[in-house]
């Protein structure tokens, strides 16, 4: 049963509307990505890295406390964001999950800007424990009742709940890498690239290998990951992507031409995210 969502005041980016535009007009050259069964080299993925427009021009969360129907919290303490974003779970939907501690309520505008992406919310549940309030709900894409399978728009799906999440809980940009540009308040500290990078690569099954990446956070990370990827030949099939707060933290079931990675093949792919993610040492001019 779909889940009735209440008109109300949108707040989406106008990079994200026209981003959502460009996606629907090329969606026949994104087949083959996260989950779609379809193995083999992917399609349609453009040469370079991703352009970060679609977070460059979000505005500013407003400094006062709005509050996305929920309440805030009287604790100086502020809990840690989580955004995940699931594609295993649930083989017809891509299922998203967001806690914030027991600060965030219904979430209708987060709900109703991801419906400006072209996504129908299909279910919704909320539930509690020790670690806050949990906000779960299962999406697919309005034109064809499928679950997600573009990173650029699973990518656009990210950004749009940070976005939402910074202008109805400003204290929150604290937390967020997002924040360092775009929160009232950017985050105190900087998490160091080189310690917080964790890579590693495990074989699941005969048929494919398990890729787990722990980095620092920051926009168009999504799509970058999978770009390095697919770059050496090897195929997404499905996967996880968790922001923690500053962390990012990625889960990926992949294969080379339908079989698990091979030891040689896990060494260029874990030395290649190694060399992409790694602080700069130098400056560009200093040479």
């Amino acid at each position: 049963m779909a889940l009735a969502v209440s008109a109300g005041s949108l707040w989406v980016c106008c990079d994200l509307k026209n981003f959502e535009s460009r996606l629907v007009n090329h969606e026949a050259s994104q087949r083959g990505l996260f989950g779609s069964g379809v193995r083999g080299r992917r399609r349609g993925f453009r040469k370079g890295r991703l352009t970060t427009s679609v977070a460059d021009n979000i505005p500013r969360a407003s400094s006062a406390t709005s509050v996305e129907d929920g309440s805030p919290s009287d604790t100086d303490t502020v809990p840690t964001p989580v955004v995940i974003i699931d594609q295993d779970s649930d083989p017809d939907a891509t299922v998203v999950e967001i806690t914030f501690g027991d600060r965030l309520g219904a979430l209708l505008d987060t709900m109703n800007a991801l419906k400006n992406l072209g996504l129908n919310v299909v279910k919704a549940n909320v539930f509690l424990d020790a670690s806050g309030k949990h906000n779960k709900f299962a999406i697919t894409k309005a034109d064809t009742g499928r679950k997600v399978v573009d990173p650029e728009l699973l990518e656009a799906i990210r950004l749009t709940i940070l976005n939402n999440l910074i202008q109805y809980h400003p204290e929150s940009s604290s937390q967020l890498a997002l924040g360092a540009a775009f929160g009232v308040e950017p985050p105190k500290q900087q998490v160091d690239v080189d310690i917080a990078t964790h890579i590693t690569i495990s074989d699941d099954g005969p048929d494919r290998s398990l890729l787990y990446v722990e980095t620092a956070d920051r926009p168009g990370l999504l799509v970058d990951l999978v770009k390095i990827i697919t770059d050496i030949s090897i195929q997404v099939e499905s996967g996880e992507f968790d922001t923690e707060g500053l962390l990012a933290k990625a889960k990926f079931h992949v294969s080379y031409r339908g079989k698990a990675i091979i030891k040689p093949l896990q060494m260029v792919l874990s030395n290649s995210l190694r060399y992409f993610l790694r602080r700069p040492t130098t400056e560009e001019a200093s040479f």
